[in-house]
């Protein structure tokens, strides 16, 4: 039987490790032996002995051609340095991807993105226990007590755990606390004792509890099936707390015939070793358990590795099987892990041959399911840039004549200085072979451009000769939900791959932002509020006019239920992205809604805002309707309507080692502020006369900004005071007398996100250094004969902005000219066509 066409798919086959932990440096106090066993303690010396650290050993030496010695070894390693190691061992073991459960707290161990340059792919595992665990170990800000409601609500409401964008599945490690016999039943009285006696323990925390662990297991597996994520379960063998008699996955019966959990997707880690054969009869009886072999193979002899794969596809099915590394602290162990899962998935997969259970294609695509396209599938894993992707094909990259009989597109979209998003759209293998590395040509005007004349405005220092690169930034690539054989991705403007271009915007924010971070050891957090019509159109006396979809009131049921096809449509494909809608409404102006994204860090709060536009936009249009964002209607249509707003910068807050030190710690600050915080929020509050042009850029913004329109028509700020441009914010679930963010409301849809953030936080900034300080808040509507106005146009704005001398160094010279003459074509533009306001429903 000729077995080389397996044996070539199991080589040359990327890998996807659906389980791992981080690497550590090479000054961690972690013991090197720990690539080759899982002993610990005394054992740890003794384990130089076992078959499986023996034959490690060799394969590390061959590896790095040095002396066959863990002393070699180790010697190796220092020598080369971490990041050839890292290079060495990863390019052997030809991973495209993997899922990593940070929760394993190692000495000095590199966090998840430190990670990406060495794999195409890295995702989060998110370990539920040390979520709750964290919290836990901080202290309530009015000094109360823990209690079983306020962790409930903590940990439902944690930014890390409801950020399903950011993580592939959770993972729990209930096996080696407190056993696999989870009581479905748990009562919360039970559970809050179980809260009061991890409390009595002292910090840090940590939760033994059975009750509670019960408890947040099933709080954390419905929060997985509500985000449609799957659970990891840590069974079988590994830790030396695990009492082995409670890890037999058996256990988890009451969960799988629970109907409550019937739609959740659970993992099975580690093949359940010894209890493989157990694991196998699950997966062969329950729709919703997985198998993962991942530690059994390498930790395991060969007869070992063998026997437990053997096992666990006696039953399961093999589209229920995938592979993992449980690589942790040293690249050397998922090149180990990967090494040997090729070696085992082969030799069983070619005595299933021999035995006439497979046939040789037969195994050929199940090496591939199981080492690869399983993982792909079961945790929705985007591969489009690797040499796997989700069709369950290896992409053999060879086309009939040179043409694709497919055609799909990757579109990459950038947000000009006026604010507009654009996007060069290239077919899908032309953006993997060439496009993902190196970008696309893009001339310099399209960066000088205002928001009607698609030319380089007079001045801007732009114009026809210069090419820069739009590159994309692959972190962002997503499948484009209203065309799902299309994908977009955000792009970076850069002079060459890796060499930031000065003009770009998304890079200015990282660069006023990593001056805030390298000075104050502060990140921003922003909240954006999209605020935006639905018009259809209508033929009058042979011209097209657009109405409102709807003349429904503010926050009225009827519109939400005329919208809802949209608006459901629209939060589906949020969702599906990765982006999670915190409310949705009817606003107060005809055929005006709001629609609300969570709190997250600056760049993915922009990143966010940008997709969230193209998406309502794309969907608004199958419907056959025009959504826009654009400031100010009432003058750009044919109907009237008043005080209508589009303020979209929801929140800002400041953060520091995964604290939000904006709000003041205690109830001692006059304000519930904390020093940090009024300081870069006075700092915004003096600047905003000047850096108007990036947050209002168009002539029509300043139409918006209005009294009694509650869009901040005057410099003040105030305590929940609708009228305020800067309005301090205590949202449901703060303490009382605390303020944890402040929204910018002269921030409108026009806006480019990044400049907007970028020059927000460059007054901040400013405030910081010098120690500005607040005035006192104004909360009554503002008179005013006592309050300064802020610009009634953008001409007044551009005036402040060319007087303020404190934006140059955040972002930069050549940026800031082109923006100002952006600005002035503006002005130019629509004082000599008063009409070509209409078009801009079109462009934004």
């Amino acid at each position: 039987m000729d077995l080389s066409e397996l044996r070539k798919a199991v080589e040359e086959v990327e890998l996807v490790d659906g389980h791992a932990h981080n690497i550590v440096s090479l000054q961690s106090n972690l013991p090197f032996i720990h690539s080759f066993s899982e002993a610990h303690g005394d054992a740890l010396a003794s384990s130089q002995h076992s078959l499986s650290f023996k034959r490690n050993l060799r394969d590390l030496a061959e590896l790095y051609g040095c002396e066959l010695s863990l002393q070699g070894v180790e010697e190796h390693r220092k020598v080369s340095g971490l990041e050839l190691s890292c290079s060495t061992c990863f390019k052997a073991a030809r991973i495209s991807a993997i899922l990593m459960d940070d929760g394993l707290e190692l000495d000095k161990m590199y966090d998840i993105e430190w990670h990406k340059s060495f794999i195409p792919l890295v995702g989060r595992i998110l370990r539920i226990e040390r979520v709750a665990e964290k919290i836990l170990d901080q202290d309530l800000p009015d000094g109360s007590c823990w209690t079983l409601d306020s962790l409930t609500e903590a940990f439902l409401s944690n930014d890390t755990l409801t950020a399903a964008a950011e993580i592939y599945g959770l993972k729990s490690i209930a096996a080696y606390r407190s056993g696999l016999e989870i009581n479905t039943n748990v009562t919360e009285k039970d559970a809050e004792e179980g809260l009061r006696q991890v409390l009595l323990s002292g910090k840090p925390i940590r939760i033994a509890n059975k009750n509670l662990i019960d408890y947040i297991f099933l709080q954390s597996l419905e929060v997985a099936q509500s985000y449609d994520l799957p659970m990891q379960i840590h069974t079988g063998f590994r830790d030396k707390d695990l009492d082995m008699r409670l890890a037999n996955p058996l256990h988890l019966r009451s969960i799988f015939e629970d109907k409550k959990y019937s739609k959740s997707r659970i993992v099975l880690l580690h093949a359940s070793y010894p209890f493989s054969k157990e694991a196998s009869y699950l997966a062969s009886v329950y729709p919703q358990v997985y198998l993962d072999f991942g530690l059994a193979i390498p930790k395991l002899s060969v007869h070992g590795m063998i026997s437990s794969l053997k096992d666990i596809l006696e039953l399961a099915p093999i589209n229920k099987v995938m592979f993992s590394t449980d690589g942790y602290a040293f690249p050397e162990s998922f090149y180990l892990g990967a090494k040997k899962s090729r070696e085992v998935v082969f030799s069983v997969l070619r005595d299933s041959c021999l035995d006439g259970d497979l046939t040789v294609t037969e195994a050929v695509e199940a090496s591939k399911d199981i080492l690869a396209r399983n993982s792909i599938h079961f945790y929705k894993i985007n591969l489009a840039n690797s040499n796997i992707n989700s069709d369950n094909n290896l992409q053999l990259n060879v086309i009939d004549d040179d043409l694709e009989t497919d055609v799909s597109f990757v579109r990459i979209i950038w947000v000009d200085n006026s604010g507009q998003h654009r996007c060069r759209a290239v077919p899908r293998k032309r953006f993997n072979d060439v496009v993902s590395k190196n970008g696309v040509g893009l001339a310099f005007a399209p960066m000088g451009m205002s928001s009607l004349i698609d030319g380089p405005a007079a001045g801007s220092g732009l114009g026809a000769v210069g090419e820069t690169r739009l590159t994309p930034d692959l972190s962002t690539k997503r499948r484009i939900p209203w065309s799902k054989e299309d994908e977009m991705v955000l792009g970076d403007l850069n002079v060459k791959p890796c060499q930031a271009w000065e003009y770009c915007p998304r890079e200015a924010l990282r660069r006023v932002s990593k001056i805030l971070k390298d000075e104050f050891d502060l990140v921003v957090n922003a909240g954006f509020e999209n605020e935006f019509f639905l018009l259809k159109s209508m033929t009058r006396e042979g011209k097209e006019e657009w109405i409102p979809f709807d003349s429904s009131p503010y926050c009225s049921a009827s519109a939400f239920d005329a919208a809802s096809p949209i608006l459901r449509e629209v939060a589906s494909a949020l969702h599906s992205i990765g982006i999670p809608v915190e409310q949705l409404h009817a606003e107060s102006g005809k055929g005006q809604f709001e629609l609300v994204l969570g709190h997250t860090i600056y760049t993915k709060a922009a990143d966010n805002l940008v997709y969230t536009r193209e998406t309502v936009r794309a969907i608004a249009r199958k419907h056959g309707l025009l959504a826009t964002f654009v400031p100010k209607v009432d003058k750009l249509l044919f109907f009237i309507t008043a005080q209508i707003k589009v303020n979209i910068l929801k929140c800002i807050s400041l953060w520091q080692n995964g604290q939000n030190v904006f709000m003041a710690s205690d109830g001692s600050s006059k304000y519930g502020i904390s020093t940090l915080g009024k300081e870069f929020m006075a700092g915004v509050l003096y600047h905003l006369p000047s850096i108007l042009p990036f947050l209002a850029p168009l002539p029509i913004s300043y139409d918006r900004l209005q009294p009694n329109t509650w869009s901040g028509a005057y410099l003040f700020w105030g305590n929940e005071n609708k009228e305020a441009p800067l309005r301090a914010a205590s949202p449901p679930g703060t303490p009382g007398g605390l303020v944890s963010n402040f929204e910018v409301k002269s921030f409108d849809g026009s806006a480019n996100p990044y400049l907007g953030l970028s020059a927000i936080i460059a007054a901040g900034i400013d405030g910081l250094r010098r120690h500005h300080s607040l005035p006192e808040p104004i909360d009554t509507d503002p008179n005013p004969n006592n309050l300064q106005r802020l610009p009634k146009s953008l001409s007044e704005s551009l005036e402040a902005l060319h007087k303020a001398d404190f934006l140059e160094e955040f972002i930069g010279d050549n940026l800031l000219t082109a923006i100002k003459a952006i600005r002035k074509a503006e002005i130019d533009h629509y004082l000599e066509n008063k009409d070509a306001y209409k078009q801009l429903i079109h462009r934004y």
